[in-house]
C-alpha cells in the first residue's frame, strides 16, 4: 500500500506529525510552566484560557497522560514513516541513516525549540491550547482514564498518589521572597508596606514599646496645679494616670479629647479626672505584633501597657505605633529618636543614647545593628561585654565601631557609633 502513496506525500504528513509533535511538546511544558497564582488571577477576571486551564491543571495526572498519549501516537507514527520513506529512497541501509536524521530533527524542533520557547513565554500557547485540550480531554477520556489507572497504580506501590501533589500554598518567608522580588513593579514604598504587614509576626510588643522609665503619665498623687500644667503641655493624646505608684495602681487611660469636650481645663477637679478615664488595657510581654494588632481591633482599644510575669509595667506600647511598624512614620507626636542621634565633631561617626531603641535607629539611620538580642544599645553591649565597660572603652557590634563615651554605675549612657562605609 505505501509503494502506491507518492514520495512527495508520505514526506509531507511526516512534516505534519513533526509539527503535532513539537506542539504537544510545547504545550506540554508552557501548561506546567504557568505560574499557578497569576493563573488563578486571571482565571477569575474572566479569561476563559486561563479557566480552561485552570480546570485542566487540576488533575495534572490527566493532562500528563493525554499529552504523552497524543505524543508518543505521533513521535511512533513518524518514526514508522521514516522507516518506509527511508526504505523506498535508499533501500535498507538507508534506515539506520533516516533514523538517525529524523532524531536529530525531532530532538531541535519538536523538543528543544518549542519547550524553550514555551518555557519562556508559557501563557502564550498554554491559553490557546487549552482550548483544544479540554474538549480532547473529554473525547479521550476512556484511553486516559485507562492509562492513568494503570500508571497510579504502580505509583501507588511506592507510596505515590495522585491526590499528594506538591503544595502550592505559599509560606511567610516565601511570600517575602516574592515581594522582595517585585521591586521593578512595585513602588518602593508599597513594598516597605507589605514587607512591613509580613514581618509583623518575627516582633513583639517589646520590640516597639516605650520603656516604663520613658513613659509619660500623669501622677493624681502630686501637686494639682503641677497635674493641671502636665495635660496642658502635653503634646500625646492619651495619658496613662496613676496614683503614687506606675507599677501597682494605674488607673486608666486619659483620652485628652476627651478631656477639652468636657469643657475649661482650668474648671477641672481632681474627681472629675477619675470620671474621665479609660480602663487600662494589659498585654504581656513577648506578644506577637500580628496578634496584638488583632487584639486591638477586636477590643477597639488603641493603648496598652505591657507587663511581664510578675505583672510589673515593662511599657506601653500604641496602635499608633503599631502601625508605623507597617506604613512608617505618619504621626504628629514628637518624635525623640533624631534627639538620641547626633554627628559628632570628626562628621564621620555619631553620638547615640546608648538607652535607644536600636530597632528605631536603624530605620532612622539606615543601620543594620543586630537587632535579635537586647532592644537597646546600652543592652546589646552589657550582653557582650557582661559587665559595665570603662569610658573609652572600643568594640565591635557586628560590622559598626563602638566607643564608650559615658557610663554610670549601672549603665552606658552614651557611645560614639562609626558606620559602615
Amino acid at each position: 500500500m505505501s509503494d502506491d502513496v507518492p514520495i512527495g506525500a508520505l514526506i509531507g504528513l511526516l512534516f505534519i506529525l513533526l509539527l503535532l509533535s513539537a506542539f504537544f511538546s510545547g504545550t506540554e511544558t508552557a501548561l506546567m510552566s504557568l505560574n499557578r497564582y497569576r493563573l488563578r488571577h486571571k482565571a477569575r477576571n474572566g479569561h476563559r484560557g486561563a479557566r480552561l486551564a485552570e480546570k485542566l491543571l487540576a488533575r495534572p495526572d490527566r493532562l500528563i497522560g493525554l499529552i504523552l498519549f497524543g505524543n508518543n501516537l505521533v513521535n511512533f507514527s513518524a518514526a514508522a514513516l521514516v522507516s518506509v520513506v527511508s526504505l523506498r529512497l535508499g533501500g535498507t541501509p538507508a534506515v539506520a541513516i533516516g533514523t538517525f536524521i529524523f532524531t536529530v530533527i525531532v530532538l531541535i524542533f519538536a523538543e528543544v525549540m518549542p519547550k524553550t520557547w514555551a518555557a519562556l513565554y508559557p501563557e502564550t500557547l498554554a491559553f490557546p491550547a487549552s482550548y483544544l485540550y479540554y474538549p480532547l480531554m473529554k473525547v479521550a477520556y476512556p484511553i486516559v482514564w485507562l492509562i492513568n489507572l494503570v500508571a497510579n497504580s504502580l505509583l501507588s506501590i511506592f507510596g505515590v498518589t495522585s491526590k499528594g501533589g506538591a503544595d502550592q500554598k505559599l509560606s511567610i518567608e516565601e511570600l517575602r521572597t516574592l515581594v522582595e522580588e517585585s521591586r521593578s513593579i512595585l513602588p518602593q514604598k508599597r513594598q516597605k508596606m507589605l514587607m512591613g504587614i509580613l514581618e509583623l509576626e518575627k516582633y513583639t510588643v517589646d520590640d516597639i514599646m516605650v520603656p516604663q522609665k520613658d513613659i509619660i503619665a500623669v501622677d493624681l498623687s502630686g501637686a494639682w496645679e503641677n497635674v493641671l500644667k502636665q495635660i496642658r503641655g502635653s503634646h500625646f493624646t492619651r495619658l496613662p494616670v496613676y496614683r503614687d505608684s506606675l507599677d501597682n495602681n494605674v488607673l486608666g487611660i486619659l483620652h485628652m479629647k476627651r478631656l477639652v469636650q468636657s469643657g475649661s481645663i482650668d474648671k477641672l477637679h481632681p474627681e472629675d479626672i477619675e470620671g474621665l478615664l479609660d480602663q487600662p488595657y494589659f498585654v504581656p510581654e513577648g506578644t506577637p505584633l500580628n496578634s496584638q494588632l488583632v487584639q486591638f481591633q477586636r477590643t477597639h482599644q488603641r493603648t496598652a501597657l505591657v507587663v511581664d510575669e510578675y505583672g510589673d509595667i515593662q511599657g506601653l506600647v500604641t496602635l499608633e505605633d503599631l502601625l508605623e511598624e507597617i506604613v512608617g512614620e505618619f504621626t504628629s507626636e514628637p518624635v525623640t529618636t533624631e534627639s538620641e542621634v547626633t554627628p559628632d565633631a570628626t562628621g564621620k561617626g555619631y553620638i547615640v543614647d546608648a538607652s535607644a531603641n536600636i530597632r528605631e535607629i536603624n530605620r532612622m539611620m539606615n543601620w543594620k545593628i543586630p537587632t535579635d538580642g537586647p532592644k537597646t544599645i546600652n543592652g546589646l553591649i552589657l550582653e557582650q561585654l557582661e559587665k559595665i565597660p570603662e569610658t573609652g572603652t572600643g568594640l565591635m557590634l557586628d560590622a559598626y565601631p563602638i566607643e564608650i563615651l559615658e557610663t554610670s554605675e549601672s549603665a552606658i549612657k552614651t557611645v560614639r557609633v562609626i558606620p559602615e562605609t
